[in-house]
């Protein structure tokens, strides 16, 4: 699987997540070369964002932090995103019951892994100093997500019925949503303890 997959990946059940199934990198292999990487392109973009254009998206965070405070968050938020994954590959597990399917471990982890990909690339669009184009892009992330939720149970867990699929789908993504809001808490948290401490 490339990034140049995922937009068939969002739309189609037989494009990219068959190759993803034939390849089946290991649980190992995908978390080192593929989440820890991805993952770090929101702290990198935040760092970019409060140091290039301070203010600009982040107001709150005006006067400027200091480049140990920022490192601070990021860490934070680094950390908390890695935690998170392999936690929504157990909760993806779980939700198999909800349709009597019993998903591996691994293959839960393939959906966690590939299906928060978009928003991981929309913190690209911090390099625009401007909160609406942000917001934008992250709404347009979301839907991505959700589309590749939804193209990727069938496959991964190999569920003949469609509406058992769904089903499936939506579940994990509200745990997906829950999962972000609770990466969003994080984030706040960390910037509220960096800015308290001052």
């Amino acid at each position: 699987m490339t990034l140049q997959d995922l937009p068939k990946m969002m739309v189609s059940y037989t494009e990219g997540w068959p190759e993803l199934i034939r390849i089946h990198p290991s649980v190992q292999k995908m978390f080192l070369q593929y989440v820890m990487p991805m993952s770090l392109i929101p702290p990198a973009m935040f760092i970019y964002a409060v140091a290039v254009t301070p203010g600009a998206i982040f107001p709150a965070l005006v006067p400027q932090i200091t480049p140990m405070e920022a490192l601070a968050v990021v860490v934070a938020f680094y950390l908390a995103q890695l935690a998170m994954v392999p936690l929504m590959a157990s909760i993806i597990q779980q939700m198999g019951d909800v349709v009597n399917v019993k998903p591996d471990y691994h293959d839960a982890f393939m959906l966690a892994a590939v299906a928060p990909t978009p928003l991981w690339l929309s913190a690209l669009a911090l390099f625009i100093p401007s909160s609406w184009v942000v917001g934008i892009v992250v709404a347009a992330a979301w839907v991505a997500s959700a589309a590749l939720i939804y193209h990727g149970v069938k496959p991964l867990f190999d569920i003949e019925d469609e509406n058992k699929s769904r089903l499936m789908g939506s579940f994990v993504l509200g745990a997906g949503i829950i999962a972000w809001a609770a990466l969003m808490v994080v984030l706040v948290l960390a910037l509220s303890m960096v800015i308290g401490l001052r």
